[in-house]
């Protein structure tokens, strides 16, 4: 079966056809992707106010698993914006948004100690993250050129082979997303356990940790969905396209 007609024989659910099932799962979508982003921010506001009892700030806390783990190869610094912290392996660097950065908090140590969870996956050669890694170029290009391909495929009715090269392209974003997810829960284990190990949490404020880590995660979880369902979308969109033409 053509990978692009498969969805016209999704089965109507309580009277609503395939079209109408898809739109009604894209809006579903949406509102989880803005209730896990709402989800992240009230639960890192709420740890934010519980200071460690180590006095740890963010920085200091990175600073110390990559010291007790052998990594001496990466830099710690700060960057603008809020909750924008992240690992970049090419430049080795791991970048800490002010307020983690400062802070003494359950949750800015633990999303310092996330990050330091993607420098241990870079230093380990954790699989999924080589993939993800090297899917980087391949989903940049499909988040950019897909939708517009589809678009101009569709509207030029050139046999609707720029649209689903559009498609194809589009999955490779997918894919990206899809990946992120192992990526980021297997951070999130790994930061918890070095916390510990570390002595820089004690069992109870890791607990609390633990929640602010597993509400960042969630967001990871709708945007995949969301990505998952819009490719479906765009399957069907573009399948219909090739039924009308013949």
């Amino acid at each position: 079966m053509d990978q692009f007609q498969f969805t016209q024989q999704m089965p109507a659910v309580r009277g609503l056809s395939p079209y109408n099932l898809m739109y009604l799962l894209v809006i579903v979508s949406a509102i989880l992707c803005m209730a896990a982003s709402a989800a992240v921010t009230s639960t890192y506001k709420k740890y934010a106010e519980v200071m460690s009892r180590s006095g740890m700030t963010g920085a200091q806390a990175a600073q110390r698993i990559l010291d007790l783990n052998g990594v001496t190869d990466v830099k710690i610094t700060q960057v603008a914006g809020s909750l924008t912290d992240h690992y970049d392996p090419a430049a080795k660097v791991v970048r800490l948004s002010q307020a983690t950065y400062n802070s003494a908090s359950v949750a800015a140590v633990g999303v310092a100690a996330h990050e330091c969870g993607h420098v241990m996956q870079h230093h380990n050669g954790y699989i999924p993250l080589k993939i993800r890694t090297a899917l980087v170029p391949a989903a940049q290009i499909g988040s950019k050129a897909g939708l517009p391909l589809i678009f101009i495929g569709l509207m030029l009715g050139l046999n609707n082979s720029l649209a689903k090269a559009g498609v194809l392209l589009f999955l490779f974003s997918v894919l990206f997303q899809v990946l992120t997810l192992p990526v980021e829960f297997d951070a999130s284990a790994r930061a918890l356990k070095l916390l510990q190990s570390g002595f820089i949490l004690d069992e109870e404020e890791t607990a609390k940790s633990r929640k602010v880590l597993t509400a960042a995660a969630m967001t990871y979880v709708a945007s995949a969905a969301s990505a998952v369902i819009q490719l479906l979308r765009l399957m069907m969109i573009v399948g219909g396209g090739s039924r009308r033409r013949d």
